[in-house]
């Protein structure tokens, strides 16, 4: 989970080199994108219940039509978000950005947005690798494709080795090429294990099984609008952002980029719940189910406590590795810009605890198939509460992006509260029922 962050990371590191408003460019490129990811990555959650349940009931031809028909579902879904994004590109003249932040975040979306189709097909070979607690496939990938990424940004964006001076363009063509990459080596790799290559074998989309089809969608569409409304929360904080000012927005990046990265830990234990919840649904063995899913909230909540202290110990030095310190050209820019995103790295600290809690719990009622109610509790969470507050307390006279991160912190710990509550319920449910 990291390792997608990582490429967002590198990204905005090598980028903020280049001055504060090519770091706001990206962010708002990139805002566009997470959007639609947000949908394809939420519709491949489905596959790994599914799988998981399957292999511990030792059925072969329910897990290779769960791959079979999340393959196929991911590829079309990966082309219709590619197409939905470009037509969306008109939106950034009319959103109350800096005109010079829009004017180099357009050519940037345009080969970053074609990455998403890798990167969604890519997600539904993950997510059958880890349903078969193969975990360790998608990390070889993306680690290959974070350092391919990382090569290709210094030559790209700098124009080093004879290669042309491309800016935040290199950037998006690096992380198009990377994100191809990892499918091809993902793939490679689960068609040399010999538990997961006969899954792969015979795959071909006829024959197509409208019972796991209407099952995969029934999973995948509410979890697709689970993540949908959390990270459309965040877009929105992006975009509140940008209509404060390019530092703002750039501020408001830095902080989102490092939160995202501890984020992925917690998302990771996330994947892990859902994976050994769906193990314990298939054995229907709900007692082990609750404590091996409160087994692994307890460790996120260690994480979380971690991470927490770390944005408080080193909240002024983090935000200097995103920015250039030595153009004086800038420095005025790039001192509000670090002062900024560590006072914003406050409230991050907070919210590691909320986030962590509401993903891992999300994660274990996916593994559970509970999946419309959390739908609700993520709808309420984010639009209910969470942007209200983002929005009024980043109006004139109030606290700025300070105010944007205070929503986001409500709208998490709201999230937190009721996923945790919806587990408890459930499990005590089904445990009286055994």
């Amino acid at each position: 989970m990291l390792g997608h962050t990582l490429v967002g990371f590198v990204d905005n590191v090598m980028v903020g080199q280049l001055g504060t408003a090519e770091l706001a460019a990206v962010s708002l490129g990139n805002s566009f994108l997470f959007i639609a990811m947000s949908l394809g990555i939420g519709f491949s959650t489905a596959i790994t219940p599914l799988v998981a349940e399957s292999d511990t009931e030792a059925s072969f031809s329910k897990g290779q039509s769960a791959l079979k028909h999340g393959v196929l579902l991911c590829t079309v879904l990966s082309f219709v978000l590619f197409g939905l994004i470009l037509l969306g590109k008109p939106l950034m003249l009319v959103m109350n950005q800096p005109i010079e932040v829009v004017t180099l975040a357009l050519p940037y979306l345009d080969l970053v947005a074609i990455s998403l189709i890798p990167l969604i097909i890519f997600q539904a070979f993950k997510q059958f690798s880890d349903g078969m607690s193969k975990t360790v496939f998608p990390m070889y990938a993306t680690i290959i494709a974070n350092i391919i990424n990382v090569v290709l940004n210094y030559v790209l964006i700098f124009g080093k080795f004879g290669f042309p001076e491309m800016g935040i363009v290199g950037a998006a063509l690096g992380t198009l090429i990377s994100r191809g990459m990892m499918l091809v080596i993902l793939i490679a790799l689960l068609k040399r294990n010999q538990k997961t290559a006969r899954f792969l074998d015979g795959i071909g989309f006829r024959n197509i099984d409208k019972l796991m089809s209407k099952k995969l969608f029934n999973l995948g569409f509410p979890s697709a609008l689970q993540m949908f409304f959390e990270v459309a929360l965040f877009t929105a904080a992006i975009w509140l952002s940008g209509a404060l000012g390019k530092n703002a927005q750039a501020a408001n990046q830095i902080a989102l980029n490092l939160a995202s990265m501890t984020f992925m830990f917690a998302m990771g234990l996330g994947v892990t719940a859902m994976i050994r919840v769906g193990n314990q649904k298939g054995l229907r063995n709900f007692r082990e189910l609750r404590r091996v899913a409160q087994s692994i909230f307890f460790m996120g909540l260690l994480f979380a406590i971690g991470f927490a202290l770390i944005f408080l110990m080193f909240r002024f030095s983090l935000p200097n590795f995103y920015v250039n310190l030595n153009d004086l050209t800038q420095i005025g820019d790039t001192k509000e810009v670090v002062t900024l995103a560590a006072s914003l790295l406050l409230l991050a600290a907070i919210f590691q605890i909320s986030d962590s809690i509401q993903v891992i719990m999300l994660g274990a009622l996916r593994g559970m198939q509970d999946v419309k109610i959390p739908t609700i509790i993520t709808f309420v969470s984010y639009w209910v509460v969470g942007f209200p507050v983002c929005y009024y307390l980043s109006k004139p006279g109030m606290f700025g992006v300070a105010g944007i991160w205070v929503g986001l912190l409500f709208g998490l710990t709201t999230a937190s509260v009721l996923m945790y509550l919806r587990f408890q319920y459930l499990t005590k449910k089904w445990i009286a029922h055994e």
